[in-house]
C-alpha cells in the first residue's frame, strides 16, 4: 500500500491506495479506491467519489421535459452577449479592463469557491476568504453554493449515466447547455437528495448566501458591473451593462459549461482510459485550470486539478498565494509517484509523449 495525497504544505499524507478490478457490463476496468474512512476524517465528506455499485434503471427513458423559462432566458442572454460584442470597439480602455476582472473575480467563486473548496474540500480557507468566494461566487450566477456543491458532487458521484446532471453521453449540446432547459432526470434529484452535505449546510457563510441569493444576484451579477464604469469613468449606460455584465456573464458560462462539454469529449486520458473526462488545455485558458479533466475525475481531492501547477491553472496560483497570504491551508495534492502510477496502469499511453 502507498501513500495516496499528502498536503502540498508538507503535512502527514492521508489515505491509502488500494485497487481492484470491477465489471461493468462486459468492461472491466481497473480503479484506484481510497480508504474511505481516512478520506472522510479528512476532508470530511467521501460523496465525490465514483459509485461503481450504480446501476441505470431498466426500460425507457423518462420523457424530456423542456423548461421554456430557461429556453427563453438562455437565448435572450446569448443574443445581448452578441450585441455586447458589437460594442467593444465602442468601449473605453477601463471599461474592457473591468469586464475582464469582473470575469476574473466571478470565475475564481466557481473554480476556487464552490468546485476546489466547497464540492471537494480539497483545502481550507479561513472566513475572510470564504466570504470573498461567496461574494465572487454570487457575481459569477451560477446557483448559489450549495446547489451547485450538490449537483457537482452528483455528477462524480455517478459520471456519465443517468443520475449526472449534465451527462456528457447525451452528446455535446446536452452536456453543455441543453441540461439547464430540461427537467432534471428523476434519478439526478433521487440521488442529489441522499447526498450527505451536512459540511454545506454547516457553513453559514453557505447558508447565508443561499438564503439572500437572488437579491445578490440582482446587485453583485448584473448592478455593481454595470455602475461602476458608468459612475466612475462616464461610459455610457448602454455599454456598462452590456459588456462587464451581460457579454462577461455570457462567456463566464459558458467557460464553465465547456468543463462539462468539450473536456468531457475532446483530449487525451493519461491516467485513466476507462472513463470520458479528458486533458483539454484550451478549456483550461478559458476556465482558470479546470480543463485538466481526466486527472480531475481520476483524483478529484487534488486541489490543483493537475499535476502541472501553475501552467494554465490560474486557479491553483491564487490559492496558493492565498496559502502564502495566510488565508488558505491544508491543499491536498497527490504524490508524484502515485500519479506515474496510475499512467502506467490505466492510462491511454500518451504521457510518454509528453
Amino acid at each position: 500500500l502507498s501513500k495516496e495525497f499528502s498536503s502540498a504544505s508538507s503535512t502527514t499524507a492521508v489515505g491509502t491506495v488500494t485497487s481492484r478490478v470491477t465489471r461493468n457490463g462486459d468492461a472491466v476496468m481497473e480503479k484506484d479506491l481510497l480508504n474511505h474512512e481516512d478520506l472522510a476524517g479528512d476532508r470530511g465528506m467521501i460523496d465525490d467519489i465514483f459509485d461503481e455499485t450504480y446501476r441505470e434503471k431498466e426500460g425507457p427513458k423518462p420523457p424530456m421535459r423542456y423548461v421554456w423559462r430557461n429556453i427563453i432566458l438562455m437565448s435572450l442572454l446569448h443574443l445581448g452577449g452578441i450585441f455586447g460584442l458589437t460594442l467593444i470597439p465602442s468601449a473605453k480602455i477601463q471599461t474592457l479592463a473591468w469586464a475582464i476582472l469582473c470575469f476574473l473575480v466571478s470565475a475564481l467563486g466557481i473554480t476556487a469557491g464552490s468546485h476546489r473548496l466547497w464540492s471537494h474540500r480539497s483545502y481550507k480557507a479561513t472566513l475572510p476568504l470564504r466570504i470573498f468566494l461567496t461574494i465572487a461566487n454570487s457575481m459569477a450566477f451560477q446557483n448559489d453554493i450549495y446547489e451547485w456543491v450538490r449537483d457537482h458532487r452528483v455528477h462524480h458521484k455517478f459520471s456519465e449515466t443517468d443520475a449526472d446532471p449534465h451527462n456528457a453521453m447525451r452528446g455535446f449540446f446536452f452536456s453543455h447547455i441543453g441540461w439547464l432547459l430540461v427537467r432534471k432526470h428523476p434519478d439526478v434529484i433521487e440521488k442529489g437528495q441522499k447526498l450527505d452535505l451536512s459540511d454545506i449546510k454547516a457553513d453559514k457563510v453557505v447558508m447565508f448566501q443561499r438564503r439572500y441569493y437572488k437579491p445578490s444576484v440582482v446587485l453583485l451579477c448584473f448592478t455593481l458591473p454595470t455602475v461602476v464604469p458608468w459612475y466612475f469613468w462616464d461610459e455610457s449606460i448602454v455599454i456598462s451593462f452590456f459588456i462587464p455584465a451581460i457579454l462577461r456573464y455570457t462567456i463566464g458560462l459558458n467557460a464553465t459549461w465547456l468543463v462539462n462539454s468539450a473536456a468531457h469529449m475532446f483530449g487525451n486520458r493519461p491516467y485513466d482510459q476507462h472513463i470520458n473526462p479528458r486533458e483539454n488545455p484550451l478549456v483550461s485558458l478559458g476556465a482558470l485550470g479546470e480543463g485538466f479533466h481526466n486527472y480531475h475525475h481520476t483524483f478529484p481531492y487534488d486541489y490543483s486539478t493537475s499535476e502541472f501547477g501553475w501552467r494554465f491553472n490560474v486557479t491553483t496560483a491564487f490559492i496558493d498565494l492565498m496559502c502564502l497570504l495566510g488565508l488558505a491551508s491544508d491543499r491536498k495534492k497527490v504524490s508524484k509517484e502515485v500519479i506515474l502510477a496510475r499512467k502506467m496502469r490505466t492510462g491511454d499511453g500518451s504521457h510518454k509523449s509528453g
